[in-house]
C-alpha cells in the first residue's frame, strides 16, 4: 500500500501572515512538518499543497513534491475537506 501525506499550507493568514514560513530555529516552519512525514518509514510520499508557489518551493527544497491549489480553495472559507478531496482527485 502507498501513503502520501500531505502538508496543507495556504499562504492567506490574516493573524499571522506567512506563518508557515516563518523561521523558528533557523528553519521555515513547514519544513518540520516536511521532514516529520519524511522520516516516517510508512510514507512513500510528501506533498506540500499551498496557494503560494513560495511555499511550494520551500517544501521543495525540504524534500516534498509540490501541489499548486486552485485559488477557489485558498480562501478564509474553504475547509480542509475540500482541500484533501481536490488533492485526491490530483493523485487519481
Amino acid at each position: 500500500m502507498k501513503v502520501v501525506a500531505l502538508v496543507p499550507a495556504r499562504a492567506g493568514s490574516k493573524r499571522v501572515p506567512n506563518k508557515n514560513i516563518k523561521p523558528l530555529l533557523g528553519k521555515p516552519l513547514i519544513s518540520y512538518a516536511i521532514e516529520a512525514a519524511l522520516n516516517c518509514k510508512l510514507v512513500s510520499e510528501v506533498y506540500v499543497n499551498s496557494d503560494s508557489q513560495l511555499y511550494l518551493n520551500i517544501g521543495s527544497q525540504y524534500g516534498a513534491k509540490s501541489y499548486l491549489r486552485p485559488p477557489h480553495l485558498a480562501t478564509d472559507k474553504s475547509s480542509i475537506k475540500e482541500v484533501v478531496v481536490d488533492f485526491l482527485q490530483f493523485l487519481s
